[in-house]
């Protein structure tokens, strides 16, 4: 599996309910622009629209060989999903006041390009700050239990 882009501030403005691997519809040079690694999951969120998921505002750069007209770099991308877990996810979103975000991208071990999707819930100031005071301590630990160690 190999990691292509992060969306590290996911992890610190939300609180991660559930995780799934879908597919992402992509078109003409767009995969091989991933290849590159010129993609962008900053401020990328999912909806659900008609019975389908849509994929907002993700940019992925045009591709640098080539001489063919170029597509919107953030164009609407529709997420591969089966019906089911669509029907599900809608189910959560509007029930739970939930949100669908994009943690990762990546190939999997056959070459296809997934997005790890997050159902996710907002988190607030003082979570945030609760994290990153256990984040802290946990890494003070971990370094004297190294020096103990060493």
């Amino acid at each position: 599996m190999k990691s292509i882009a992060t969306n590290r501030k996911a992890r610190h403005e939300y609180t991660i309910v559930e995780t799934i691997e879908v597919g992402i519809a992509l078109k003409g040079t767009e995969v091989k622009s991933l290849r590159e690694g010129t993609v962008n999951l900053r401020d990328t969120y999912a909806s659900l629209e008609r019975g389908e998921v849509i994929l907002h505002n993700m940019y992925i750069a045009p591709y640098s060989h080539t001489s063919e007209r170029h597509l919107d770099p953030r164009r609407e991308r529709k997420l591969l999903l089966h019906k089911q877990e669509t029907k599900r996810l809608i189910g959560k979103v509007r029930e739970k006041g939930l949100t669908l975000v994009p943690l990762k991208i990546y190939f999997n071990d056959n070459g296809i390009a997934k997005i790890l999707l997050a159902l996710v819930k907002g988190k607030k100031l003082y979570d945030k700050r609760r994290d990153i005071a256990e984040r802290d301590a946990n890494r003070d630990l971990q370094r004297v239990l190294k020096d103990k160690n060493s």
